[in-house]
């Protein structure tokens, strides 16, 4: 990701603050105390999602939206912006993302950028790779295909980007496969091809907390134990009311399949709840994974035991 800030330029760039993480780390309430001690210091702050679940209105409870009294009167964009009916692809919200941080800079506002989904923060700071429309005839054939069949074909059409995967990874085989035979070009080309990315345009100081795994899974799993109890059942059943395709982002969020399964007598509440920490638990990890190994590595990394601490606010104001 893009970190392009040149000690020459760096002092004219628009400051912006960014904390990422895995779900359940902290990272709404140090955005919002990042927030507050802007505003004690004179200045004004506004809290953006980066959040994939967040973003959609169906899912307040089951993405753990932050509630009018936890954002403390701080200012929040992009949380519940879309309908679950439009999905919202990385494009989309970085679209939306980089309107709202040039709307907070016109106003004198610090932007204060959080969230844990990988794709949304690399296609702002980075740009997006122009892939023309895969071919529908092309997709359905490469979808239709094992992903160890997937996999050999793509070693001999794209052996770098099969060197570059897992052969197992589903989802990111059928898309190198499906854009070198849609269009004749490897997915690495398009990708150097990235455009619309911030990262230049902007003093980046990122912070990524990286918690400790024992105390982050305790909080995964009492979390959902505490959405469980407060309204998760009413919002699946409200969001299965409007039968929305059950491919669209919004329905493949983690919980909602624990929570259709309970409903519909599948599970008996235990198995349901402790399927869904078991998904979020699963969530947090790929995580935590890839922002270890994903993000610039002078990006600091911090390796907390519990709750981010104020010291970490500093850096986020001030860089």
């Amino acid at each position: 990701m893009s970190t392009d800030n040149s000690p020459s330029s760096a002092a004219d760039l628009p400051p912006l603050a960014l904390i990422a993480g895995p779900t359940a780390s902290g990272k709404s309430d140090l955005a919002v105390r990042t927030a507050l001690a802007a505003e004690a210091a004179g200045g004004k702050a506004v809290v953006i999602n980066a959040d994939s679940a967040q973003v959609y209105a169906d899912l307040a409870v089951l993405s753990a939206r932050p509630t009018e009294a936890e954002m403390r009167g701080v200012p929040h964009c992009l949380f519940g912006a879309w309908d679950g009916a439009a999905p919202c692809s990385a494009a989309d919200w970085a679209a939306a993302a980089r309107a709202e941080i040039a709307a907070a800079h016109a106003a004198g506002a610090l932007p204060v950028l959080v969230g844990g989904t990988g794709l949304y923060i690399r296609t702002l700071l980075d740009g997006i790779a122009p892939v023309p429309p895969i071919d529908p005839d092309v997709r359905a054939a490469v979808r239709a295909m094992p992903v160890a069949e997937a996999y050999a074909a793509l070693s001999r059409e794209d052996p770098a980007r099969a060197a570059a995967l897992g052969p197992a990874d589903t989802a990111r085989v059928a898309r190198a496969l499906e854009v070198i035979r849609s269009t004749g070009r490897p997915l690495g080309v398009w990708q150097e091809a990235r455009s619309g990315g911030i990262g230049h345009t902007v003093l980046l100081r990122p912070l990524v907390l990286m918690p400790e795994r024992a105390w982050l899974y305790e909080r995964c799993d009492r979390r959902f134990a505490q959405m469980w109890h407060g309204g998760a059942l009413g919002e699946v059943e409200a969001l299965l009311a409007r039968r929305l395709d059950p491919d669209l982002p919004v329905m493949r969020a983690i919980g909602v399949a624990e929570v259709t399964d309970f409903l519909a007598g599948k599970s008996s509440e235990a198995e349901a709840i402790a399927a869904g920490q078991q998904a979020t638990r699963r969530y947090a990890k790929r995580q935590y994974t890839w922002l270890r190994h994903q993000p610039p590595a002078d990006w600091p990394r911090i390796e907390l035991q519990n709750s981010p601490p104020d010291s970490l606010i500093e850096a986020l104001l001030r860089g």
